[in-house]
């Protein structure tokens, strides 16, 4: 079942995802829906639709702990989106260049996240990417950035410009007219949070799905909990299934919110170097069982490259990945080749 398209000036969002449990897309819900000892629910935050699927003996138990997770995942999507002018990440902003903001631990933590990725990459990920503020591919009011915006803004993009004070907990951005978007690190980590939250409250079997983001936990129907990744190149499609009972799924693409402009589909991925839309991959998918080991990094390899983000992967013990690049060539790591369930 895919979600409609929505065009308007030429912007089209397709609310498509490049990972996706095969429980969002129809193919077993039926069956799903029709046992009693299975809950499903949903509800948006971060831009997206967020899914529950959990599994086990009580289901009002299985209710209460689904509404604490999506409750505590709530909390903490208000406070880190630069969306909302009241939230803990807009405080950051507001005050850059004046002086360091309290932050809470969450946030804090986040934040360190993103400085590490950010030096980890060399730069291809960087959360002060916010100060270019005149993209916007919303359906309801999309821009495009012009070469001057860009070349004014470019200055402002600077990771050594974020300090981090970890005994006071606090936050600074070193100049005016720095911002922080946290849109490519902060996802995981709040998803995580509401699993935690099931498991605080006896859940053994659970599945999250944020917009292409997916977490699991033990089983379904005493089985590992398939997940279907989408292909980059027809979003429409799969182009495969992977089996997992622990970890996560972490999907980046040039294909779910986009502007077509001058016969060009301009993505939001932005290049922090550049200040435009990047030019490599078509989509990428991360698989590990550790938050650090894959968090921000599909943002970096769009950046960086196909090549880059080869080498990255290789390099990490218990990842996998799957890169369409730009040229439509597919690469699969070796583990994700032995995980990958074609047809």
């Amino acid at each position: 079942m895919s979600p409609p398209v929505f065009e308007s000036i030429g912007l089209q969002r397709r609310r498509l995802t490049f990972a996706l449990p095969l429980l969002a897309c129809g193919l077993v819900v039926p069956s799903v829906q029709a046992r009693a000892d299975i809950r499903q629910t949903s509800r948006t935050l971060m831009g997206t639709q967020v899914d529950l699927t959990l599994q086990g003996d009580d289901k009002a138990a299985l209710a209460v702990a689904g509404e604490a997770a999506l409750a505590e995942m709530t909390r903490l999507a208000d406070m880190m989106s630069r969306y909302r002018p009241a939230s803990a990440l807009n405080a950051i902003n507001l005050m850059a260049g004046l002086q360091p903001v309290p932050v809470p631990p969450e946030l804090l933590q986040v934040l360190l996240m993103a400085r590490q990725v950010a030096q980890d990459s060399g730069g291809a990920f960087d959360g002060t990417v916010g100060a270019l503020r005149d993209w916007n591919f919303s359906p309801a009011h999309p821009s495009i950035a012009s070469a001057l915006q860009i070349a004014a803004q470019l200055s402002l993009i600077d990771p050594a410009g974020l300090h981090i004070n970890q005994r006071e907990g606090t936050a600074y951005l070193a100049r005016r007219g720095m911002r922080l978007d946290l849109g490519g690190i902060a996802k995981l980590p709040i998803l995580q949070a509401g699993l935690r939250q099931l498991q605080d409250h006896g859940v053994a079997n659970a599945m999250i799905n944020g917009g292409g983001d997916v977490l699991v936990m033990g089983q379904l129907n005493g089985r590992p909990w398939r997940i279907g990744l989408r292909d980059p190149r027809h979003p429409d499609q799969l182009l495969g299934t992977v089996s997992l009972r622990r970890g996560f799924v972490a999907a980046s693409g040039d294909y779910e919110r986009f502007v077509m402009h001058q016969g060009k589909r301009l993505h939001h991925i932005l290049d922090p170097k550049t200040g435009y839309p990047t030019q490599g991959p078509h989509g990428v998918t991360l698989i590990s069982e550790r938050l650090e080991d894959i968090n921000g990094l599909g943002p970096a390899i769009m950046v960086a490259g196909a090549q880059v983000g080869r080498a990255k992967v290789v390099q990490r013990s218990g990842l996998d990945a799957l890169i369409v690049d730009g040229d439509g060539s597919l690469w699969l790591s070796p583990g994700m080749s032995q995980k990958l369930a074609r047809g």
